[in-house]
């Protein structure tokens, strides 16, 4: 809803004169072939990729992650947010690497999972689907339903060091340390 930053954060601009959401469409082209955005309006279109609109408008995340799994091609979806510069692929094919019997494989950062930057199953839709009927929107509240592989803070930082594939840009303050600060993203 990006209501702290003041307009879609996906639209926002980088320095190499494409949108986060973009850039975000390009990294995940580096781990997934069947790319796509979970997103109403036509002004979170993406050349080449299909947009697809929310299946439980109004169900926040917890519905963008429903309709990213019921529209996947394929058993398992990538699912991130669009507020995260600087997410590494490498980090993200680790994660789909883990998948093996589980239904989510989820970074977990001080002990909080990290649901916007997660690999999910098909297996995952029907718990999904009642918790929102319930209105019951907490990500996370699911994951007791389903198998969870949770990859802990050691684990990630072989990956991703400094675990610069977590940092958001919620707020006019954190695009600004974003993006004058240099990072190196793997």
């Amino acid at each position: 809803m990006s209501s702290r930053l003041g307009f879609p954060k996906a639209l926002l601009r980088l320095g190499t004169g494409r949108t986060l959401l973009q850039d975000t469409v390009l990294k995940l082209r580096a781990v997934a072939a069947d790319v796509f955005v979970v997103a109403n309006d036509p002004a979170f279109d993406v050349a080449t990729v299909r947009r697809e609109p929310d299946r439980f408008p109004g169900a926040a995340s917890l519905g963008g992650i429903y309709t990213a799994i019921a529209a996947a091609r394929h058993d398992r979806v990538v699912v991130v947010g669009c507020d995260m510069p600087f997410l590494s692929p490498a980090l993200l094919r680790y994660l789909v690497g883990l998948a093996g019997e589980h239904d989510v494989v989820a970074p977990r950062i001080d002990g909080y999972p990290e649901p916007l930057h997660a690999v999910y199953s098909k297996a995952c839709l029907d718990p999904i689907e009642r918790r929102i009927k319930v209105r019951q929107l907490k990500i996370i509240g699911f994951y007791a339903d389903v198998k969870v592989r949770y990859v802990d803070e050691d684990e990630l930082r072989r990956i991703d060091p400094e675990l610069e594939s977590f940092r958001n840009v919620n707020t006019p303050e954190l695009v600004r340390q974003a993006y004058w600060q240099p990072r190196r993203v793997r």
